[in-house]
């Protein structure tokens, strides 16, 4: 990341919800010009009095820089706004860095194209509370050049990690990342129910949720050559004895009077499993199945 000493620029930022409040006060703090479009104009009062610049109307905000951050709930929404402003988009770079689909990333990028500018599909990688620290990462893809030519100025936000031309990877490897952390998260919530339902408390479970949880990039890194090669021998672990882990935890739910749909839709994918006959494989080859689940759906 960048300190202080770099040139500064001039960005407006629509979107003020925790995300954008933070990029914006940690751009007035390393001397940026920022102006700020909100639907609910309040929102910006505070940052003004640290500098900024409110704009009273979509169109204002365009016409104020040519570097825009969105931070908004998703793609729908910064249709819903910019369409009030089309005749002020030619010209402009936006950063987006709303969650959505890397799908519609790239129908966001074209329609932006269609109208005269350019995107930059951004995944933050951390809360608001990691913006401006130098251990803190975005992913980037979207137009090299638009990508090198505004590096300085995001990289006050959070270390870059470009990822290529494609308008959709940024968003693809963010949902990729939500993906684990939200069924990880859930893993942990439902581990803590049990452990409470027979009387552990979520501070006695801690040390050792927190251990398990740190084993897992030793797995990642064995697994992940014999993924790349479409091997899944049996050799470390086989899947019909992952089933009878999984139904060992569904019962021990069960008996804890705790929901088990979350186990008992890990066992079905386990079983699934077992009728493509992998029952000798490792569990890695459970991705054939969702590969197979993926291919059917087109």
């Amino acid at each position: 990341m960048k300190n202080s000493t770099q040139s500064q620029s001039s960005v407006t930022i629509i979107g003020l919800g925790p995300m954008g409040q933070a990029m914006a006060r940690t751009l007035l703090n390393h001397g940026h010009a920022v102006t700020l479009w909100n639907r609910t104009a309040s929102k910006a009062d505070e940052l003004i009095k640290l500098g900024a610049v409110g704009a009273s109307t979509i169109k204002e905000a365009l016409d104020a820089n040519e570097l825009v951050l969105l931070s908004l709930t998703d793609y729908n929404a910064m249709y819903a706004i910019l369409e009030n402003a089309i005749e002020s988009l030619a010209g402009k770079v936006f950063v987006n860095l709303s969650s959505d689909t890397p799908k519609k990333a790239r129908e966001a990028a074209n329609w932006l194209a269609g109208h005269g500018a350019s995107q930059l599909t951004g995944g933050v990688q951390v809360p608001p509370s990691g913006i401006g620290k130098s251990e803190s990462f975005t992913f980037y893809s979207g137009p090299l050049d638009i990508f090198e030519a505004h590096k300085e100025v995001l990289e006050v936000l959070t270390s870059t990690d470009y990822r290529g031309e494609d308008p959709g990877l940024a968003a693809l490897y963010y949902q990729i990342g939500m993906d684990m952390f939200w069924t990880a998260m859930l893993s942990y919530l439902h581990a803590v129910a049990v452990g409470k339902a027979n009387g552990i408390t979520a501070e006695q479970l801690k040390s050792h949720a927190i251990s398990t949880m740190a084993s897992l990039p030793q797995f990642i890194e064995f697994y992940t050559p014999r993924i790349d090669a479409g091997e899944y021998p049996g050799d470390v672990d086989r899947l019909a004895m992952g089933v009878a882990s999984v139904e060992h935890i569904v019962h021990t739910t069960h008996d804890a009077g705790v929901d088990a749909a979350l186990p008992e839709a890990v066992l079905e994918i386990f079983k699934r499993g077992l009728a493509n006959g992998r029952e000798g494989d490792s569990f890695t080859s459970l991705i054939e199945s969702f590969r197979k689940t993926a291919a059917s759906s087109h």
